[in-house]
């Protein structure tokens, strides 16, 4: 962990070239993080970013998550922020349309609202993405197609089938097989997982019984590879299969070890994190994102703007030969 901490302040050392000034002192300014789901590493990692902002600037920025993924418990969680008068909610969506009304309560309330993996959401002031999540699809596509020899049946897996960012992913990975890999073929509906390890280890099993001629699958929830990859470990198919998809190395890492995982891509969530926390301070102080701003941020470094949508370029592509470069 020590080593985790030590390489997330070097990576936001540059969070400084934007200044961050307040409306009122940072002590009267609270931020609440809302993601998905406590628990799981990857929030875990994204709480870190949380709590480095809080360090950084002296804000009050904290992070909370319902202990299931579940869109109505994250509805009663900003309920409460609502109920406390946070000043902004930065928030991770399980599902954008379940949220719209809460978040335009908390917005009729005076509180900010910036998000992350919600790029349809109308209520908000912003929405962070790490990058085009067409283009980040079609990437993990290019590297399982490389991986499969451009042949062969996959599937693909998602947290949830109401997750935006996940659907999206998945939509620029079966565009870009059919526009570039023919002889690849889709099999079955996409896989839904509740961002649950052991419910992407069943579907897995489930998938591996109806095509037992199955090569590859793509994972897009954090937990899904691993969970994949426990499957495959135990039919001793590593060889003979691949996987690729949205994970840390900290989750995927014993399966990439081993080679039932071949590739994982991810960005860090812990810079997504601080980078909401960010946006909201601005927000509050009346300034404006424009297209091509330094937020100051690893892969944020040129932003791009569409309408409220902020697009980094912040992925990053994972193996068994670079993962320990990113202890996570």
């Amino acid at each position: 962990m020590k080593s985790s901490i030590k390489i997330l302040a070097s990576i936001l050392a540059a969070s400084t070239a934007l200044s961050i000034a307040l409306p009122a002192t940072s002590q009267e300014v609270s931020i609440a993080t809302v993601v998905k789901i406590s628990g799981i590493q990857w929030f875990n990692r994204m709480e870190e970013g949380v709590k480095q902002f809080a360090e950084d600037t002296g804000i009050n920025a904290f992070q909370v998550g319902p202990a299931q993924a579940d869109p109505q418990q994250q509805v009663a969680l900003i309920e409460d922020m609502i109920a406390q008068g946070v000043s902004a909610i930065a928030v991770v969506p399980m599902s954008p349309e379940a949220l719209e009304p809460v978040l335009k309560r908390a917005r009729d309330a005076g509180i900010v609202v910036v998000s992350h993996e919600a790029a349809s959401l109308q209520n908000v002031s912003y929405d962070i993405e790490a990058f085009q999540n067409e283009d980040f699809g079609a990437n993990l596509m290019k590297n399982l197609a490389a991986c499969l020899g451009g042949e062969g049946e996959y599937a693909v897996f998602v947290g949830s089938l109401t997750s935006q960012t996940h659907n999206q992913w998945v939509d620029g990975a079966i565009a870009y097989q059919e526009a570039n890999f023919p002889d690849m073929v889709l099999v079955g509906d996409r896989n839904e997982t509740f961002d649950d390890q052991q419910q992407a280890y069943e579907k897995a099993q489930e998938v591996l019984r109806a095509y037992p001629n199955i090569k590859g699958f793509q994972g897009s929830a954090s937990t899904d590879v691993a969970g994949i990859g426990l499957a495959i470990e135990e039919r001793g198919l590593e060889d003979s299969t691949c996987v690729a998809g949205t994970s840390l190395p900290s989750i995927a890492g014993q399966y990439l070890e081993t080679g039932a995982v071949d590739m994982i891509s991810f960005w860090d969530p812990s810079l997504a994190g601080y980078a909401m926390n960010k946006v909201a301070v601005m927000v509050m102080n009346g300034e404006e994102v424009t297209d091509g701003m330094d937020l100051g941020i690893t892969g944020y470094n040129s932003v791009r703007l569409v309408d409220k949508v902020i697009f980094g370029q912040a992925f990053v592509e994972v193996t068994k030969e670079n993962m320990a470069d990113y202890p996570f």
